[in-house]
């Protein structure tokens, strides 16, 4: 028996020496230092053997590790030895492609945008440019020579004028309500026929670009096939953006840009084409007010000046170009002239808020123009 405590023993693993091993010698042991599940063990970097007399080792480098990884030997990508793609790359057929003919990737700006406008222009201008004719400027010009030969306003101003008690005509009230029924009527039809040529346009656009071959009556087939719902669609934007106008003009000019993309959503996604048009908004407020604020400065100058040619030429016609053949055939070719100067405005249209739109889609998720025109249909 004894008061001091027995003497300590050392345990397995505990990385002390044991004194029944040979001098010097230690005992059984844990890992070593720095070894865990998934960590390589530390040591020299592979190439350099001390034990061979190989020299110092690289520069940079120390035993044990204290200073993490030299620069540029690291396990993480982003080093210039990576072998990898580059940030941003994406496998063929996956989503994003710098060279896709249609979608302006993100990041791309509006030189990419402006490329692609371009680009879907010269490779569909010869198809492009009948559909337009036929569905656009035709029936424009068609509903000019109309009204201007039913307009009984000119007849109105030279009876005030030449009647030294002005008063208003007795059929002005008849004549009138011919004018508004004439002026409705002959939209809603002039606008059916035009969305047959958003359609078919919007059909001829995405498959060239996806690589498929199209043809002039197989893009009207599938204009007429989409154009009363699009038509339908394009009744209710208007019918908005109309009374908007009427509230101090600002509220109809932000819906006339909120409600932008409203027409290609119908034909690509076919449903919730205003909110889905309001969404891309203002998501991306910035990109597509840019975008489509050019495309409208487009519109309104490539519809102004024939506007302002057409009353120009007409005027010299007098108050009733029909009244006789030879006025009412120069009314025929001033009207016909101006309305197909108009054509470039209707493609900058067509061109312009379809490629915005491929683009938005771009910024929502990984998107090509084979996707695009599979949902086209």
């Amino acid at each position: 028996m004894t008061d001091q405590p027995p003497p300590p023993t050392s345990s397995a693993g505990s990385g002390e020496p044991d004194p029944s091993s040979p001098a010097g010698t230690p005992g059984h042991s844990g890992p070593p230092p720095g070894w865990g599940p998934g960590l390589p063990p530390a040591g020299p970097p592979p190439g350099w053997d001390p034990v061979q007399g190989a020299g110092p080792p690289p520069q940079g480098w120390t035993f044990p590790p204290t200073g993490g990884y030299p620069p540029g030997s690291g396990p993480y990508g982003g080093q210039p030895w990576y072998p990898g793609p580059p940030a941003g790359w994406y496998p063929p057929g996956y989503g994003f492609d710098p060279t896709d003919a249609l979608v302006t990737p993100p990041g791309a700006g509006l030189g990419g945008w402006f490329d692609r406008c371009g680009a879907a222009l010269r490779r569909g201008w010869r198809q492009l440019v009948p559909i337009m004719l036929l569905t656009q400027v035709l029936p424009a010009a068609v509903l000019s020579v109309i009204s201007l030969g039913l307009d009984p306003s000119a007849e109105w101003a030279a009876q005030a004028e030449s009647s030294p008690n002005p008063a208003l005509p007795d059929n002005f009230a008849v004549e009138l309500l011919n004018l508004l029924v004439l002026l409705v009527g002959g939209s809603l039809l002039v606008g059916l026929v035009q969305a047959v040529g958003w359609a078919a346009g919007t059909w001829v656009i995405t498959k060239q670009a996806a690589g498929q071959p199209v043809s002039l009556e197989s893009a009207l087939r599938y204009g007429l096939r989409r154009a009363l719902g699009l038509w339908g669609w394009t009744l209710l934007i208007g019918l908005l953006i109309g009374v908007g106008l009427c509230f101090c003009v600002l509220p109809g000019i932000y819906l006339a840009f909120a409600l932008s993309m409203a027409g290609p959503v119908y034909l690509f996604e076919r449903h919730n084409p205003i909110g889905r048009s309001f969404r891309m908004f203002h998501d991306r407020l910035g990109l597509l007010l840019g975008r489509v604020a050019l495309v409208a400065a487009a519109v309104i100058v490539g519809t102004v000046i024939p506007g302002v040619l057409e009353g120009v030429g007409t005027s010299p016609l007098g108050t009733d170009p029909f009244a006789s053949a030879g006025t009412a055939v120069g009314a025929v070719v001033v009207i016909g002239i101006t309305a197909v100067l108009a054509l470039p405005a209707h493609l900058a249209q067509l061109i312009g808020l379809l490629v915005t739109y491929a683009e938005q889609r771009a910024h929502e998720a990984p998107v090509n123009t084979a996707v695009l025109a599979a949902e086209l249909g």
